[in-house]
């Protein structure tokens, strides 16, 4: 970690999770996380009004949680990075608000960034900078796709997406459905580790010859889970609970991974990156690495807790903005729910006079009396 290496705070408040993460470069020195998830449970999914209110709640003292592990002051950072898109609407405009007062407070450069292409550059901070191009496999609550990264900066090109249900979605539906609560992924994973993934043959979406390559279906695989349990139900049987989140999870990271090494193969790169929350699932992680060693091709997935929504990964991607000179973002920032993912970050052309307030009487008093 070399002194002269970019220092950033990032702000992640997509969903449920308010993140805070502190990066020099590719080392990260702060990961701070204060979650909803169980304020949510009780509802069986996210709540947004709920999710903007705890991001409220929780953003000042993580962002102090965060300056304090990483051992800085906040007048210390090179810039703030801010997850400004995809997400829930009011949930973003929380974490994009915040970034834009320290910012302005502080004279730092803002950098408004992409949710998906975060998820990707994280696994700097795990592996180190990333291959170019990167093949990323992301798989979440919100999103599965399969994206070619040939700059994670300025140059992400979608190769395939799910056209329903996401991954992460299809297991809290079913989830739901077993009566096995919110979130659905770290129950079915645990259970699934003590049944039979082929007791059942489900159906993988997709994958027939005249389907799209790399897109992904899993709203006919959740359909067909339903009627299969609730066949048993009706029948006055016993539902064998382990069996069902074997077969379920084997089902879908059976499709996730087949597509994704064939994107590679396609490609002709040799490498394949996986993230998002999905991504801590142990029998994707394990299938992967199988699939990935049998082709020739090099396995790069983040540790548990970097693939879930965390600010360390939308630091990591400021980081890279300001290593390669991107403009920054204008103060005029909004939260963009539906931001492509061809755009890593949203750059701004205000960006000469955004941050000349340097005889601005409030803007003087707010970095004298909030930062130290």
């Amino acid at each position: 970690m070399a002194a002269d290496e970019p220092l950033v705070l990032g702000i992640e408040t997509s969903c449920d999770e308010t993140g805070v993460g502190i990066v020099r470069g590719t080392t990260l020195l702060a990961d701070a996380v204060a979650s909803s998830v169980d304020t949510h449970a009780r509802f069986g999914g996210v709540v947004p009004e709920i999710a903007s209110r705890a991001h409220l709640e929780a953003m000042v003292p993580t962002i102090e949680r965060a300056l304090k592990e990483a051992g800085i002051s906040a007048r210390d950072l090179d810039g703030i990075a801010v997850t400004s898109g995809p997400g829930l609407a009011g949930a973003l405009l929380v974490g994009v608000s915040a970034a834009k007062a320290y910012a302005y407070a502080l004279g730092k450069p803002l950098y408004g960034v992409n949710h998906l292409a975060s998820h990707i550059c994280v696994d700097q901070l795990e592996h180190g900078p990333l291959p170019e191009p990167t093949m990323a496999l992301l798989v979440s609550g919100g999103h599965s796709s399969l994206l070619l990264a040939p700059d994670i900066t300025a140059d992400v090109r979608p190769l395939g997406a799910t056209i329903d249900d996401a991954a992460g979605e299809a297991f809290d539906k079913i989830a739901r459905v077993l009566n096995l609560g919110f979130p659905g992924g770290p129950v079915i994973d645990r259970l699934a580790r003590e049944g039979d993934p082929n007791a059942i043959a489900f159906p993988r979406g997709l994958t027939g010859p005249r389907d799209a390559p790399y897109d992904f279906s899993f709203s006919g695989l959740k359909t067909s889970v339903a009627r299969w349990i609730e066949a048993k139900r009706a029948a006055g049987e016993e539902v064998p609970v382990r069996d069902v989140a074997a077969s379920f999870q084997e089902a879908v990271v059976d499709v996730l991974t087949r597509k994704a090494v064939r994107a590679c193969k396609d490609e002709g790169v040799d490498h394949l990156m996986i993230g998002g929350g999905v991504a801590a699932n142990s029998r994707l992680r394990a299938l992967a690495q199988e699939r990935c060693e049998r082709a020739g091709i090099r396995l790069r997935v983040p540790r548990p807790k970097l693939c879930t929504d965390n600010g360390a990964m939308v630091a990591a991607l400021g980081a890279e903005m300001v290593a390669r000179n991107r403009l920054p973002s204008d103060l005029e920032l909004s939260a963009d729910s539906s931001l492509p993912v061809t755009e890593p970050h949203v750059p701004g052309a205000a960006h000469a006079h955004a941050h000349s307030h340097d005889h601005d009487h409030v803007h003087e008093i707010s970095k004298d009396n909030l930062y130290s």
